[in-house]
Formats: structure tokens, sequence, C-alpha cells
């Protein structure tokens, strides 16, 4: 894994967006197409800005797959991650294709089988993703199925990833934050050909600590990236502010 600390979140998402932009390009230009995962949540907002303004990408020849989506928000729903992405990335660079996963299927298995039935046939280039206070990978928490091979999972949220939607804003109560998910499984992810896991924010370093510094485990979901070769980790200041010296 290949860890890169800034100063700020502007500089650190500006990075990865370069980062991005790259390999997305190299993609198009070897086989015509893009494969992409793309992440949502507070963590991704200087990324995805820095991303969709860089110029020299061909989006008709981008083909997005979703992360992640909480089970039974509408579209409509303030917290809903599909409204998140078609905001922040549909809306302005209007991608040949994005594989949105319904959280308000009436049948959440069947829908994450659907999708999961989408993403077998595609070789991905590159993963957008983030860490979890609790050190989550996508919204699988600890502790982490990491040997499924299912490409999407029904899971269920614990408190501690439940409390983090309450304090980034995007629900009124802890009562409101719904308490399941369909998310992408670890293995799946662990396919892609490059990762890059954007991470800021001071309440990020215990999870960034325990996912560096400790054993690779289910118990801290995203210290698998570690087994990952081509895995970016992007951090600003205060997100590695609890790394040992030799990390940074």
């Amino acid at each position: 894994m290949d860890v890169r600390v800034f100063e700020t979140k502007a500089e650190m998402g500006q990075a990865a967006a370069l980062d991005a932009a790259a390999i997305l390009r190299e993609a198009i230009a070897r086989k015509g197409e893009a494969h992409v995962i793309a992440a949502t949540g507070a963590s991704q907002f200087e990324f995805l800005d820095a991303l969709t303004a860089t110029p020299g990408i061909d989006w008709s020849k981008v083909v997005c797959f979703h992360l992640d989506e909480y089970v039974g928000l509408p579209e409509t729903h303030p917290a809903s991650f599909r409204r998140y992405l078609m905001e922040r990335i549909v809306a302005r660079c209007h991608p040949g294709a994005f594989h949105f996963i319904a959280g308000d299927a009436a049948e959440p298995a069947v829908e994450a089988r659907r999708v999961g039935r989408l993403i077998r046939t595609c070789a991905i280039d590159v993963a957008f993703v983030g860490i979890g206070e609790n050190g989550h990978l996508a919204f699988n928490d600890p502790p982490a199925d990491f040997e499924t091979d299912e490409p999407y999972l029904v899971v269920t949220l614990d408190e501690a990833c439940r409390r983090q939607q309450l304090g980034e804003g995007w629900f009124p109560g802890l009562e409101d934050v719904p308490r399941q998910a369909i998310s992408m499984s670890v293995r799946q992810i662990l396919k892609a050909e490059r990762i890059l896991c954007v991470v800021p924010d001071a309440r990020k370093a215990p999870a960034v600590r325990a996912c560096l510094e400790s054993e690779v485990g289910p118990e801290r979901p995203a210290s698998i990236l570690r087994t990952h070769s081509r895995t970016t980790l992007y951090l600003d200041r205060t997100s590695a502010s609890l790394l040992a010296r030799g990390e940074t």
C-alpha cells in the first residue's frame, strides 16, 4: 500500500483526482472504456469535486458501479447514496452507464443478486473507497466477511456506523438511520485493478491507525487493503495524526 499524506483536504482531493483521471484515461485508451466503483459520503466531497472538474476524461466511455446503499431509502431521501451520486457524478459528467443499487427494492437480497450479476461481467479498473470511523470498508462493518465471493451483500449496520451517519448530518436522529444496507463485499472490492482510498478528518485517525498498524483482520475491515498491491491511501494531516512517524 502506498500511503500519501497532504496538509489539507483540498490538496488530498486534488492529488487523488489527478491519479484517478490518469487511470480512467489509460483504461479508455487501452480497451475503449473504463469500469469504476464509486464511493460516497462526506469523505469523498473534495475528491469528487476535483475529479469531476478534471478535463480530458471521456465520461461517455466510463461505466460506474455503486458501492453501497441503505435498505429502504428512496432515491429522493437526502441521505440516499443514489441521490448523492446523481448529483455529484451523473449530473456533472454524464457517464456512459451507472449501475445503481435500488435500496428501496421490495426484496433487498434479490437486488443484491441483480447488481452482483452485472459486476461479475466486468473487470474493474479502479475502486474509489473510504474508511469508516469504525474501520469499515463500504458498509462491511466489523467483523467483516472476508470469505464470501458474492459481489454484494445485505448487511446489518452496527451502532458506530449509524452514529457516524448521524454525526455527518445525513439524518435528524439515530432512530432515522437505517439498520441495513446493500454493500459491495470485501472480496469484490479487492478485485479492482487499482484502489484509491480517500480518508480525511481527525475523526478517522483512530481507524486509520488501526487499519495500518494493527493486524489485518475482520475486526478492522479496511486493514484488508494492505493485501492489495495497487492500493493508494490518501490522508490529510489530521487523519494521519496518530500514525507512527514511519507511516507518514
